[in-house]
């Protein structure tokens, strides 16, 4: 994390920066969120819930505003020790933050999932209404009367995926931000380790293709870093479950590594291995090792 100099200070006179941090229930929107507003994709996105499983910091930078959005695990009733973790991750990444934005999907009724987030949030929490583009209108107005009963600050109806509402949305987080430097290079827009970058890209291609409980029993890591060879780990709780995740004759495999890998510098050699670990998402020495 980059700061000017002392001897800098009169440069950044009138700039603001900070941190804004997306909270609500998983599959609500606020990743793909994040990526709208940053401009580029920093985070992974997939429809399987739980698909965020870490606070990733995303950096906008305008002229005279840097603004750091931290996307969270959803946070849901947990089932595992891992459900445990997920949900403070996304506790943890409240703190101490200039705006908390509650994420509310527009196409669900406002539940008791959303009501619990609320009710541990400040008065100055904004809620954003997401996924407008996907519900009618109608149920639209609906959600927003009904997120008006929460009592907060102010509330924006947004599509990440048509950019509706996201402008306006954006320049009010810059106009809450207090002065301040920059806190990142301007270079940096995603502050994720290139390790778990690329075991989030291959962890997204593998959500795209699993069903029923697969989504929840996988996890992805490096294991061997010699650029341009990165090994990759994966793991499955169940050895009926890794024949799903290898495909037939490494159909999906092959699949996976090829979409990760364009999303990566051309040269680059993902080797991918499966394994089973049983049970990891309840085993917290597992869950250590993982990352978690």
């Amino acid at each position: 994390m980059g700061s000017p100099e002392d001897g800098d200070q009169d440069r950044w006179e009138g700039f603001r920066s900070g941190f804004v941090t997306l909270l609500g229930r998983p599959n609500s929107g606020k990743s793909t969120l994040v990526n709208a507003m940053v401009g580029t994709k920093v985070a992974i996105v997939s429809d399987k819930a739980q698909t965020t499983r870490h606070a990733v910091r995303g950096v906008l930078h305008r002229d005279d505003t840097q603004v750091v959005f931290v996307d969270t695990p959803g946070i849901h009733k947990p089932r595992t020790a891992l459900g445990e973790r997920l949900n403070a991750t996304a506790a943890d990444a409240a703190e101490d933050v200039d705006v908390v934005c509650l994420c509310i999907d527009a196409k669900r009724p406002l539940g008791r999932g959303d009501r619990f987030i609320a009710e541990r949030l400040g008065p100055d929490a904004i809620v954003v209404v997401t996924k407008i583009d996907a519900a009618p209108r109608s149920k639209v107005v609906a959600q927003l009367a009904a997120a008006g009963e929460l009592g907060f600050a102010e509330y924006f109806p947004t599509s990440a995926r048509t950019g509706e509402g996201v402008d306006a949305l954006v320049n009010r987080l810059c106009e809450l931000m207090p002065p301040g430097p920059p806190l990142y290079p301007a270079e940096t827009v995603r502050d994720t380790p290139e390790a778990r970058w690329v075991a989030e890209l291959v962890r997204e291609q593998l959500l795209a293709v699993a069903r029923d409980e697969l989504p929840h029993s996988i996890s992805v890591a490096v294991t061997e870093w010699e650029w341009p060879r990165i090994r990759v780990e994966i793991l499955v709780e169940r050895t009926s479950q890794k024949p799903m995740v290898i495909g037939k004759q490494g159909s999906v495999l092959k699949a996976v590594g090829t979409a990760a890998r364009a999303q990566l510098p051309p040269g680059v050699y993902l080797e991918l291995r499966v394994g089973v670990e049983k049970n990891w998402q309840r085993r917290p020495e597992m869950l250590d090792r993982l990352g978690y």
